[in-house]
This record gives C-alpha cells, sequence and structure tokens, in this order.
C-alpha cells in the first residue's frame, strides 16, 4: 500500500505536544503547573480508554491531571456541584467531563455548567458563541480544531476551496464548517454540510476538493463519490464484525480507507489521523488555559 499521501496525525501531534511542553516548561518557571481535571460518570470502556489516553499524554507532557470517577447512578445535581467546586478550585486550569454521559444526566446542562475559562473541550456556549464570530480569545472544540491543524500543517490550502463536512453534529460538523468558512488564510472556504436528510449526498463529495467524513457511519464515504486529487480526512470511530479478529470485531472510520486511498491526492488514515490530533489540541488547550489564569 503506497503511503506517500497519507496526512501522519501521529507525527503532526508530536509537533504540538514538543510545543506545548516548552509552554509548560516555561509556567514551571513560574511555579505553576497546568493542572486539567477529568471527570468520568459510569464505566463505559471506550470512555475509560479515552481518558486513560488523555491522562497518559498529560504526564508526559508535564501537565498535572486527575480524575473523578462517579458510579454510573450519580444524578445531575451531584455532577454539577462537582463541576462547580472545580470551577471555584484556582489549581484547576482545565476541566473535562468525559462524553457520553448516562441518560439520565442533560449534556448540554454539564457542558454549560464548566466555566467558559476552563472549558478545554470548547462546549460552553460562550466559546461556541466566540468560534461562531471568529473570535480567537475562546477554546475552539478539540477535534474540529485538529482537523484545521492538520490541514494547516499539511500544506493543504482552503482557500476558495470546495469542503463537505459529512454530519452536522455539535462536536464536529457544525464546529468544523464554523471554523473553515471563517475569513481567514487559513480558512475562506465554501462549505457544504450533508447529514441524513441531505440529498445528492454523493454529487456533493464528487465536487468537493476536500472531505471530512464524521457521519458515525462505517465506511460511508466509497471510491465512487471522490474525485481524484480531493483531500480526504476520516474522523469517524466505529465498530463492526469480523470473524478474522481476535475480539470478533475492529475498529473502522466513516471512510472506505483500501478503496479511497489510491484516488485521494491526501488521506488520514483511521487509526493515527485524527484522534492524535484530538488529544493534542485538548492539552495545548489546558496550557492556554493556565497561561490565562496565572497573566
Amino acid at each position: 500500500m503506497a503511503a506517500d499521501n497519507l496526512i501522519d496525525g501521529r507525527a503532526i501531534a508530536e509537533q504540538i505536544h514538543a510545543e506545548t511542553s516548552q509552554r509548560v516548561a516555561a509556567l514551571k518557571q513560574r511555579s505553576i503547573t497546568p493542572w486539567l481535571k477529568f471527570i468520568r460518570v459510569g464505566e463505559d470502556p471506550a470512555s475509560k480508554v479515552y481518558v486513560g489516553m488523555k491522562e497518559r499524554t498529560s504526564a508526559r507532557l508535564g501537565i498535572h491531571s486527575d480524575t473523578a470517577v462517579l458510579p454510573e447512578s450519580t444524578s445531575e445535581a451531584q455532577l454539577l456541584e462537582l463541576i462547580r467546586k472545580a470551577n471555584a478550585d484556582p489549581a484547576v486550569h482545565g476541566i473535562l467531563v468525559q462524553a457520553p454521559l448516562p441518560a439520565h444526566i442533560r449534556e448540554q446542562v454539564v457542558f454549560a455548567t464548566v466555566s467558559p475559562d476552563k472549558d478545554v473541550d470548547g462546549f460552553h456556549p460562550v466559546n461556541v458563541g466566540k468560534l461562531m464570530l471568529g473570535a480567537d480569545d475562546g477554546f475552539r472544540p478539540c477535534t474540529p480544531a485538529g482537523v484545521h491543524e492538520l490541514l494547516i500543517r499539511s500544506g493543504v490550502s482552503t482557500a476558495g476551496a470546495e469542503v463537505v463536512i459529512l454530519g452536522r453534529g455539535n462536536i464536529v460538523g457544525k464546529p468544523m464548517a464554523a471554523i473553515l468558512c471563517q475569513k481567514d488564510k487559513h480558512a475562506d472556504a465554501t462549505v457544504t454540510i450533508c447529514h441524513s436528510r441531505s440529498r445528492q449526498t454523493a454529487a456533493h463529495c464528487r465536487r468537493a476538493d476536500i472531505i471530512i467524513a464524521a457521519m458515525g457511519v462505517a465506511e460511508f464515504l466509497k471510491a465512487d463519490m471522490v474525485k481524484p486529487g480531493a483531500v480526504v480526512i476520516d474522523v469517524g470511530v466505529n465498530r463492526i464484525s469480523d470473524p478474522t479478529a481476535k475480539t470478533g470485531s475492529r475498529l473502522v472510520g466513516d471512510v472506505d480507507f483500501a478503496a479511497v486511498q489510491p484516488i485521494a491526492g491526501r488521506i488520514t488514515p483511521n487509526p493515527g489521523g485524527v484522534g492524535p490530533m484530538t488529544i493534542a489540541l485538548l492539552l495545548q488547550n489546558t496550557v492556554k488555559a493556565a497561561e490565562r489564569a496565572t497573566g
């Protein structure tokens, strides 16, 4: 398999980690250690893995982190009280409440309770509003911000480009569109969002210079939906049945990678593409929060 058109998310994430580590060192010279607090409710296996990865990478960069693990039965009021305590603690610079949450807890209420100054996930309504306005003093959601960095650091020009985003979710699709349509040298794109109710999704994709797949549908983007030379970014994480795998299943993205790679000009692998960037931007946001909180 040719790899010359791959966008290596792990390598680019390491570039960002090196920059973040330097900023951590500068803070520590002032006796300040960035502190990221994770809150996890329940024992969702994927959430445990994700938080563990974030904790290990935090430690590697010199960022202090700790995780509050709450039982599945935790009430919304109890969770909100814990968040408010973390908001009031000056030693805590960033707060991340790991999704998904139990069905009886409203995610939007939780995200709105985290202080916007400590909202390193970028989900607070204040930070969402700043993103829409093109302000640079908020926190951008980590996955779309990571995709943006992938494009910039891979030399992919977005100015005037036709971009199709597959998916309209609040975590990736909508903020991704907001980032790329801003008046900025690293944006200025013409953005189309396709979703489950869209007509002619394949036709939209075929005219795109850049496709960002974030629908949550396994291998949705097929070869006949991609024009030769297009840039393809795969954000999806889906588990499908695979009798040949030890666990009986395997993880795939939203892109039929084997079929699309020979056609694409540039493409992210999955894993090894967007995932490492999400963590890199989270920790970058955490250091940014610490720098702001301490002047």
